[in-house]
């Protein structure tokens, strides 16, 4: 009864593939089971190799069009020697000078990430067009597609619990790796594991299924002599748990995890490290910017004292230029980015400080700053370019307007390919005759020249229908 049945079931698979023959197309079929499972997995896996048969009963090629598909899918097929043994031999005279262990640990990584992306979006792909919903069967199906694709049977073994937490473990044999296979066929014998691929792709569908992390390692290889090709599978923060218990047991040497989670661990390790040195920074700017508005407000009760006029103005530009630092570390601190500061929005910052500290909010400023890639902009430049600023508008509000009530100050930001350029103008009544910018033994402007060489730059004073400043100096975006 049993052989009619067999029997009976070829045939209806016979006259299925002669009806896809007539409508172009063709069909994979089996000639027996895809995958091998405990006893309570059996029901599971029976179903997942209908799910997957029917997935792919509707093959094509022509390569006229350069093109095969399955169920509507393009495929890319390739020779599975080039993906391992020719592989890891090109890969081994190209890092011939760091070792032969080193050149193999370089191509098995490349390869365990690329099988392991290919594996999560393959997953991916396939529980959608298929609907599958439940981690259980997005799993299931994964074996038996492997098997259709060509990269191995799979062999799971008893001790396996593959469950959607934690306590993941999966044991499993490849008997036809296509890894292992390929050198053997090659006449080759590998140092090491090879079944890269599989390890990859496996672990990739099978994190695809149940949305957590997994990774596999090959733990024996017919490449290298072993009987099987035996791997576990299990989360990365466990798995090192199950090799040393399964070297323990086997008297085998330490297993080689392969990077890709340990890339994503190192990568989480470097982003937490940033975003605590990033605190660790802004906690220092708003340390120094409160210290330096304590210093502001200690020089501002101190005048208070003062009676001389002189006095108190030389009291008032300090504090406008500490105010002026704090302000860079005010930036800083509410900045994403502590190491650089937005230089349109610091500037405006400044004019706005200078013109309520001078009383002189009727003075127009007329700004042209549209510079976008200065919004990240060196605080190691910032600084200087903020004093200078600060020096400039300080002596136009005391000193350019004396009668007028409706002057006008202009600041112009240019940035061309290597150098940065500000122009401050005003039209006031200019510098008084006979009066040498460049050789004055005024505070400000010595204070001027000297942050002008510290930018390395120079700068141009005019005064005609008013007094300019043209400063240049480098500056090359980060």
């Amino acid at each position: 009864m049993k052989e009619l049945d067999k029997l009976k079931s070829r045939i209806e698979e016979l006259e299925k593939e002669n009806q896809l023959l007539k409508e172009g197309s063709s069909a994979i079929f089996t000639s027996g089971g895809t995958v091998s499972a405990p006893s309570q997995l059996k029901d599971v896996f029976n179903e997942a190799e209908k799910t997957v048969g029917k997935y792919f009963e509707r093959f094509s090629t022509d390569p006229s069009k350069g093109r095969i598909e399955i169920n509507g899918e393009r495929y890319v097929l390739m020779r599975a020697s080039s993906l391992s043994v020719g592989f890891l031999n090109k890969i081994k005279d190209l890092y011939a000078d760091k070792g032969e262990k080193e050149a193999y640990l370089i191509g098995r990584n490349f390869l365990f990430d690329i099988a392991h992306v290919i594996g999560l979006e393959d997953a991916k792909n396939f529980h959608i067009k298929m609907g599958l919903k439940d981690p259980i069967s997005k799993l299931s199906a994964g074996p038996v597609h492997f098997a259709y694709t060509g990269w191995a049977y799979v062999d799971i073994l008893p001790e396996s619990k593959p469950s959607p937490d934690d306590s993941y473990y999966l044991k499993y044999h490849h008997p036809y790796s296509f890894e292992a296979d390929s050198w053997i066929k090659s006449g080759m014998k590998s140092e090491y594991p090879v079944c890269i691929m599989n390890s990859g792709y496996s672990s990739g569908w099978c994190e695809e299924s149940f949305g957590i992390p997994l990774t596999s390692v090959e733990i024996s290889c017919r490449a290298k002599g072993d009987d099987k090709c035996t791997f576990i599978m299990a989360p990365p923060h466990k798995i090192d748990e199950y090799l040393k218990n399964e070297g323990s047991v086997n008297n085998i040497m330490p297993y080689d995890v392969p990077l890709f989670f340990e890339r994503k661990k190192a990568e989480e390790k470097i982003k937490q490290s940033l975003n605590e040195k990033n605190i660790l920074l802004k906690e220092i700017h708003h340390r120094v910017k409160n210290n330096l508005q304590i210093i502001s407000s200690l020089l501002n009760l101190q005048s208070n004292y003062l009676e001389d006029d002189n006095a108190k103005s030389l009291f008032k530009e300090t504090q406008n230029r500490i105010k002026t630092l704090a302000l860079v570390h005010e930036k800083l601190y509410k900045s994403k980015d502590v190491e650089y500061v937005d230089l349109n929005e610091y500037i405006t910052s400044i004019v706005d400080l200078l013109s309520y500290s001078f009383n002189k909010e009727y003075i127009k400023v007329n700004y042209n700053l549209n510079v976008d890639d200065l919004e990240k902009f060196d605080i190691e430049k910032a600084i200087p370019c903020g004093l200078i600023i600060n020096e400039i508008l300080s002596n136009a509000y005391k000193y350019a307007f004396p009668e007028k009530l409706n002057g006008e100050i202009s600041i112009e930001l240019k940035k061309t390919d290597n150098k940065c350029i500000f122009i401050i103008s005003d039209n006031g009544v200019g510098m008084p005759k006979h009066f040498d910018a460049n050789n004055s033994n005024t505070l400000g402007l010595e204070l001027i020249h000297s942050l002008v060489e510290q930018l390395d730059g120079t700068i141009k004073i005019s005064s005609k229908n008013g007094t300019k400043f043209h400063l240049e100096f480098p500056y090359t975006n980060n």
